[in-house]
């Protein structure tokens, strides 16, 4: 280990690198570039990941939303091509019927489904927009994100109370700058309700932009003569619950309540948001195993290269290694040297792509990291995956290195002082 320390073989490898500056050069990015690949594609992976996690870690991700449809296929006497209607005892019995339920929440709307949007006053501002009548056990399902107020909660529900949560684009437009809209009212299709909430965007809200209006379900059913119909609901099981099961025995209950044949499959529409959340966990982990794959592949190629490099050198310093042996030069020292050089190259190149890798993920996350609609956040690479990928550099440096470094103990002095 002398060797690592002396100043006269730190010389050699330094006036061998400047001997060959591009071809040096032209190595060392090789290496640089596969490190510089793996962090970058891994933390990029990471910060998806992350991303979907913040974006859905306030939904019950392993849910569905179904409605009904038009039967496709005549049972018991009813005819092909009936319309079907939700009801408020559909949710209590699917809730009732299968017991990985864990929330059901029915919905009503209008201005989303080809309806009529609500025709909303304040003052002289008149516009229209979505009108949602929910039940509180949303904010469960699809947590609501309140900047300011609260949410509905059951008191508004068992007393119908006109009250209404509005989105930040209504506030924007009816209300003046600085104005607070919590506890003013406004005028919904000709009735006062008052603004107990507001709410942001956010890209979990499917149906809901920042432009609608969450009222009570009682009070939406009452001035709109729901009775006890619903526009569509939903669904979410336990985090264990098989998804496409659960989606399953929810419609053969719907099925069976409302005399539809078990093997008419458009009688009730459905989207599993629960298996869509699935593939796309794997979609990052194939993302994941891909950057390893791409990543390691690319490293393995640099170093390779570092080991042809350093086998073009032996060739051509085959005399002055012919001298040195001459000279007393044991064939420990003439390998350990090669093998430093070899490892020196590849440190400095590890080194210089994490730290290139490091400043492009932290460029990222300035760019995409305060965007709630984009997936990405935080793109970081563990700290000990990024030492270990500069010790597998070290180690592959030190393999690659063995190879000209046998190749130059193996020439012999004599032959070595006759090469021209």
């Amino acid at each position: 280990m002398k060797f690592i320390f002396d100043s006269d073989s730190w010389q050699e490898i330094f006036g061998s690198i400047k001997k060959s500056k591009l071809r040096t050069a032209i190595t060392v990015i090789g290496v640089l570039w596969g490190i510089f690949l793996f962090i970058t594609l891994l933390g990029s992976a990471r910060g998806m990941e992350n991303g979907f996690e913040k974006n859905f870690r306030n939904m019950a991700t392993n849910s569905i939303f179904l409605w009904a449809q038009r039967t496709s296929m005549p049972n018991k006497g009813f005819q092909r091509g009936r319309r079907l209607q939700l009801k408020e005892q559909d949710a209590l019995a699917i809730q009732r019927e299968v017991p990985e339920i864990a929330f059901v929440a029915p919905r009503n709307v209008s201005g989303v489904f080809g309806d009529a949007p609500a025709r909303v006053k304040r003052k002289t501002n008149s516009k229209t927009y979505k009108l949602f009548g929910d039940y509180p056990i949303l904010d469960n399902v699809n947590k609501v994100k309140l900047f300011n107020g609260r949410f509905i909660n059951n008191t508004d529900i068992q007393e119908e109370k006109k009250v209404c949560v509005i989105g930040e684009q209504i506030v924007d437009e009816l209300f003046e700058k600085g104005e607070e809209p919590v506890g003013d009212y406004l005028e919904i299709n000709g009735s006062f309700f008052q603004i107990i909430g507001t709410y942001k965007q956010s890209s979990t809200n499917w149906f809901e932009a920042d432009d609608s209006i969450l009222i009570p379900f009682s009070t939406y059913r009452k001035i709109y003569n729901m009775a006890d119909n619903i526009g569509w609901m939903v669904i979410a099981a336990d985090d264990d619950a098989d998804i496409v099961k659960v989606e399953k025995d929810v419609k053969t209950v719907l099925q069976r309540r409302h005399n539809v044949s078990f093997e008419d499959e458009r009688a009730f529409g459905s989207a599993n948001f629960g298996e869509m959340i699935s593939r796309i966990k794997g979609f990052v982990t194939g993302l994941k195993f891909l950057t390893w794959f791409v990543g390691i592949s690319t490293l393995i190629a640099g170093v390779i290269a570092i080991g042809s490099i350093l086998l073009i050198t032996v060739k051509e310093r085959t005399k002055e290694i012919g001298i040195r042996r001459a000279l007393g030069a044991t064939p420990r020292k003439i390998k350990g040297q090669i093998v430093l050089e070899s490892v020196f190259l590849t440190l400095i190149a590890g080194i210089l792509g994490i730290i290139f890798g490091g400043l492009v993920l932290w460029g990222l996350n300035n760019a995409f990291g305060d965007n709630d609609n984009f997936p990405f956040v935080n793109p970081t690479v563990n700290i000990p995956i990024a030492i270990g990928a500069v010790f597998a550099l070290v180690t592959f440096g030190t393999l690659i290195g063995m190879i000209p470094a046998q190749r130059a103990v193996s020439i012999r002095p004599i032959e070595a002082l006759r090469e021209e």
